[in-house]
């Protein structure tokens, strides 16, 4: 049984705590262009008739509906994340969609996946890799339930390169971020985002973090100046 650190107890406390205003913060906070850099990130799997997809981090389960929605019937999408009230809101999400038999909802942590290893054609992962706290074990992970030849695409926050936009990010990370998360839910989950945003690796250093854990073909995409990052791996 995997044994979840204090950090991680806390993690999944402070999500559980703002999971039912969760996606109308995120819809907020970033101006709806959140829902664009799914979209892209989905878009970069290469799933086939029949295949299975692993979204990890699933949260409400917006990725795993976007997947759904760009991918043929016959693929099986299963969401997972950590935080119970997280996936007792996708739950009732999934319900409501037309996509509801393809898709299931798991309980676990990224670094300790309840899945055989080769099973999936594509795992993907949204926002969430930052708050893994043994991150290079989550992406071992990623790795081995993919089967060879398939592809984990990761969408997560960066630190953009411009000096000046970094410096308007910043503020508003620091300051309008936890003012406005604060009216609405939980102020201190929205000091934390930013933090863990700040101390992020950048893009070549997480980069070598998925080639040590046997990613191959590695590459990424920023998004909105550098705002947000997707990067794509594969496992030989």
């Amino acid at each position: 049984m995997f044994h979840i650190s204090e950090k991680g107890r806390g993690i999944r406390e402070m999500f559980d705590a703002i999971a039912p205003r969760y996606d109308l913060l995120n819809r907020v906070l970033s101006l709806g262009i959140d829902r664009r850099w799914r979209t892209f990130a989905v878009r970069q799997l290469q799933i086939p008739e029949g295949g299975k997809v692993l979204d990890v981090a699933t949260g409400t389960g917006d990725v795993a509906l976007e997947i759904a929605t760009q991918t043929p019937e016959s693929v099986h999408i299963v969401g997972e994340d950590f935080t119970q009230g997280m996936l007792v809101l996708g739950k009732e999400k999934i319900a409501e969609s037309p996509h509801r038999s393809r898709i299931s909802l798991v309980n676990a942590p990224c670094e300790a996946m309840p899945h055989p290893s080769r099973t999936f054609d594509g795992v993907t992962i949204a926002f969430g890799i930052r708050n893994v706290v043994d991150r290079p074990a989550g992406l071992r992970e990623m790795h081995r339930v993919l089967k060879p030849g398939g592809r984990a695409v990761i969408l997560e926050f960066s630190n953009p390169r411009s000096r000046l936009f970094k410096a308007l990010y910043h503020f508003y990370f620091r300051r309008i971020l936890p003012f406005v998360g604060g009216l609405i839910s939980r102020r201190s989950a929205y000091q934390y985002l930013p933090d863990s945003v700040l101390e992020f690796p950048d893009q070549e250093s997480f980069m070598a973090l998925m080639a040590e854990a046997g990613f191959t073909r590695l590459r990424h995409f920023d998004q909105t100046f550098g705002i947000a990052t997707v990067y794509v791996g594969e496992r030989d």
